[in-house]
């Protein structure tokens, strides 16, 4: 399995979820774990995803999905499961 951390940050507007989700999904992305909150009209989003069946390299992922963000005005980060790890070890 590749697991991969996605988090999408921003103002809160309509169809932000069904967008990435979309996207996720038409890639054969899965998603594993998903945590989201609305704090005073911000958005936040956290996903676990698994990559592993997805015909994209996770550079085209990551590249594809900050596309996205910038087109419904959110910011959406990937980062590999193991490189998120390391950054946030304590």
């Amino acid at each position: 399995m590749k697991k991969t951390v996605i988090t999408v940050v921003g103002k809160d507007k309509v169809g932000i979820i069904a967008k990435i989700c979309t996207y996720l999904a038409n890639n054969s992305i899965n998603i594993l774990d998903i945590s989201q909150t609305i704090i005073q009209d911000f958005f936040n989003m956290m996903m676990i995803v698994d990559t592993s069946k997805a015909p994209k390299t996770f550079d085209e992922i990551a590249e594809e999905l900050d596309q996205i963000g910038s087109e419904i005005g959110v910011v959406i980060k990937a980062q590999r499961e193991e490189i998120f790890n390391k950054m946030h070890r304590i």
